[in-house]
């Protein structure tokens, strides 16, 4: 079992959880052990008030390098089908590496969703412009009201609604659950600490925080 000082020091590791590019291989990451579901109690709120939240039964990712697996195993069970991290770092071709690229976490999506139910959207360049943004936003509410968890692949560092800083310099993945205010703000289930497993975070943030990757939706 890890020790406290040790998991602390995994915890606070700067720049260091996992994920690739849309198609460089990634660098490795670190995460939190596998921990309770500190999301079990989250309910579909429903449509009122421009916010809609989805169920998910959540789990941190095991070790340095599951974030793809992890973020595609949380979004699918807010579609109540449950898949393990190790299948799915199987079916991705997982390694030590991460995950190579949104193209296969859309892959492996569609393998348990359905056909063509999900799909891989890019957002070249350095920052999103505000016709990505609106894309984003408008992709998210459709699968969040389509009962759907997205899957997005984010690099560098982005602040939720509460100024927390969120730090993942090789790049990560991460599930969007929910929106709120008509989407100008969403949601988000993030195995790489449990202790920051939910957090919000503006829209216009996420798709910068995007920007040089890409998103399953």
């Amino acid at each position: 079992m890890m020790t406290t000082l040790v998991r602390k020091a995994v915890l606070t590791a700067a720049g260091a959880v996992c994920a690739g590019g849309m198609i460089a291989g990634p660098v490795g990451a670190i995460a939190a052990p596998h921990s309770a579901n500190p999301l079990a109690a989250v309910v579909d709120r429903g449509h009122g008030n421009g916010e809609r939240q989805l169920s998910v039964r959540y789990e941190a990712q095991p070790n340095f390098y599951y974030c793809g697996p992890a973020a595609v195993r949380n979004a699918l069970t807010t579609m109540d089908k449950d898949v393990s991290q190790d299948d799915l770092a199987r079916e991705m071709g997982t390694t030590e590496r991460g995950t190579d690229s949104a193209h296969l976490i859309t892959e492996a999506l569609n393998n348990k969703a359905g056909e063509d139910v999900y799909r891989t959207v890019e957002i070249p360049g350095r920052a999103a412009d505000d016709a990505q943004t609106d894309r984003l936003r408008a992709d998210i509410i459709r699968a969040v009201d389509d009962g759907r968890g997205v899957v997005a692949n984010v690099i560098g560092t982005a602040s939720d609604t509460d100024g927390v800083s969120h730090s993942f310099e090789g790049g990560h993945y991460i599930s969007v659950t929910g929106y709120r205010d008509d989407g100008d703000q969403v949601r988000i289930a993030d195995s790489a600490n449990p202790a920051q497993a939910e957090y919000w975070i503006d829209t216009d943030t996420l798709a910068d925080w995007v920007a040089s990757r890409g998103y399953s939706a």
